[in-house]
């Protein structure tokens, strides 16, 4: 594939037109799906992984007596929130306000978001019959999702939303623990000890995932970004066996649709080859692994995104600076960069770091001659 050649969708649009209508779309030419296809831009595109929520004061007041898997399912909220860091900060684009086991919920998984814990799996998926409880997901289950994500379009206008939706592996993971896991004692132990199973669990949530990003585009999103927090923790000759085949077939399964696809991983160093082959248009890249070594280790034809260090920004705003200008080098040779946090946003971040952060990195990036819209 060319650099600037992502599939289109149904073989209809060219290029600047929308894969569903044919018609110009408000965000093809913005930085950062410019950057996505490793084209020029007029400056670096910022976005944060947890940029919708956690950190802002607007967001836990407008959250106040709501959990957490209620705030994903009203359009309502999932729209102010999601707006709420492309009002104040000015990124590139925004992100979707959802939870990875939203798709889970809405297929009837009785589980529920813990404050301070995380997703919590009231019967672990442990034996084979345990996968009836993962029936296929429709657009029906997840209307309200088609409903906020045409809310957001309208008010984002030119800047671009990107979807997102959990990896196999990760949604895996939650299911066999039965929440969150520091070894994943549980779910290596299916894996190496019932490959067969295994196999069909992470078949069957490829499948649900992929409906769930498809849905997401179709409401409108511009890209969508496949989270795999916990794939950090196998060795490369485990994850190209046992779970990148699921990753690619989710990946693959909206390739069609002509938007990029963002693969993110935590701790991927030694996946990171791996998880650009599985299909990804982007690469994301965690901040333990400065980004033109990153790159040499995904080969060729794939832009990157990251890699800051979260806590970066606890410190001074010259050491946060510092930092981003050691960022921003080592991706200065890279066909196509976004900028991000090696991982989301610490909820105790101060809001205003987040915002001088984005002005300097386009100030510092910024390019003449290079428009977007």
């Amino acid at each position: 594939m060319s650099a600037n050649d992502l599939p289109l969708a149904h073989g209809s649009a060219g290029a600047g037109e929308t894969p569903f209508t044919g018609q110009p779309s408000q965000t093809y030419d913005s930085a950062f799906l410019k950057a996505c296809r490793r084209e020029p831009v007029p400056h670096t595109p910022v976005w944060f992984m947890r940029q919708a929520g956690r950190s802002l004061p607007e967001y836990r007041k407008v959250r106040e007596g709501t959990q957490m898997l209620e705030s994903c399912m009203r359009p309502d909220l999932v729209t102010e929130i999601t707006l709420q860091p492309v009002r104040r900060h000015n990124v590139d684009a925004a992100i979707f306000f959802s939870d990875i086991v939203v798709p889970l919920k809405a297929i009837g998984v009785d589980l529920d978001i813990k404050p301070g814990v995380g997703p919590v799996v009231a019967q672990p998926i442990r034996r084979r019959e345990d996968l009836a409880q993962l029936r296929d997901l429709t657009p029906e289950d997840v209307s309200y999702v088609t409903e906020a994500i045409g809310m957001l379009t309208g008010e984002l206008g030119s800047t671009p939303l990107i979807g997102f939706a959990g990896a196999p592996f990760t949604l895996a993971s939650y299911l066999v623990e039965g929440g969150p896991s520091k070894n994943h004692e549980h779910t290596k132990a299916l894996m190496y000890g019932d490959p067969e199973l295994w196999a069909d669990l992470l078949d069957r949530l490829a499948e649900i995932t992929s409906a769930f990003l498809k849905v997401q585009i179709e409401a409108g999103a511009s890209a969508v970004q496949l989270f795999d927090s916990w794939v950090g923790a196998l060795a490369p000759a485990d994850y190209r066996r046992s779970v990148m085949p699921a990753s690619a077939k989710v990946l693959q399964s909206v390739a069609s649709y002509g938007v990029p696809r963002i693969h993110f991983g935590v701790g991927t160093g030694e996946l990171l080859g791996l998880m650009g082959e599985a299909g990804a248009d982007v690469v994301g890249v965690d901040y333990r692994v400065a980004l033109d070594e990153a790159a040499r280790r995904v080969g060729p034809g794939k832009a990157l995104q990251g890699n800051l260090d979260p806590a970066v920004l606890f410190s001074t705003e010259e050491a946060v600076r510092t930092k981003t200008d050691e960022v921003l080098a080592a991706a200065s040779g890279l066909e196509g960069h976004i900028f991000n946090l090696g991982h989301g946003v610490l909820p105790t971040t101060p809001p205003d770091a987040l915002t001088r952060l984005v002005d300097y990195v386009h100030t510092k990036t910024a390019r003449q001659g290079v428009s977007s819209k």
